[in-house]
């Protein structure tokens, strides 16, 4: 049994690698490092295909086609004064002293009726609601006049 330990392990010869074989004798990249990938920073912005801003001067026009300006919605106050004038009256069943907020009511009504794009008939119903609540709130003012003998 000594003889078998004795023996070394068979001597296996290797020729030198062909000139076809890379050998990797660069340093062993760490894990996270840069391999060459990447082209911008994760956060850098994204380059966007150009967009068509509209015609321009250096194209002639296209015989079936004309550009069309987009249409602005504009957003009118006589929905707010619709909104308020129904607050002042709604108050002013209870109270007479929210004839303030018939009036403001009543302000943004008019400014509404003069400006174009906003809707005639709901400033008309907002100037309504809003002179009947002013009067509404009046008639409780006098009321309560009335019963404290400030008016005969």
């Amino acid at each position: 049994m000594s003889d078998e330990k004795e023996q070394a392990a068979p001597h296996i010869e290797t020729s030198p690698a062909s000139p076809e074989i890379e050998l990797g004798m660069g340093d062993a990249a760490l894990p996270g490092a840069h391999k060459g990938g990447f082209q911008r920073l994760p956060t850098a912005p994204v380059n966007l295909p150009a967009t068509d801003v509209g015609p321009s001067e250096d194209l002639p026009p296209l015989p079936d086609a004309e550009w069309v300006a987009p249409v602005r919605v504009r957003h009118g106050m006589s929905g707010w004064a619709l909104g308020l004038a129904v607050m002042a009256l709604g108050a002013s069943f209870f109270v007479g002293w929210t004839f303030p907020l018939g009036l403001a009511a009543a302000i943004v009504s008019i400014v509404a009726l003069r400006r174009p794009w906003d809707s005639r008939v709901v400033a008309g119903w907002a100037l309504a609601l809003s002179i009947l609540s002013v009067l509404y709130s009046a008639g409780w003012l006098l009321w309560l006049a009335h019963q404290q003998h400030l008016v005969s």
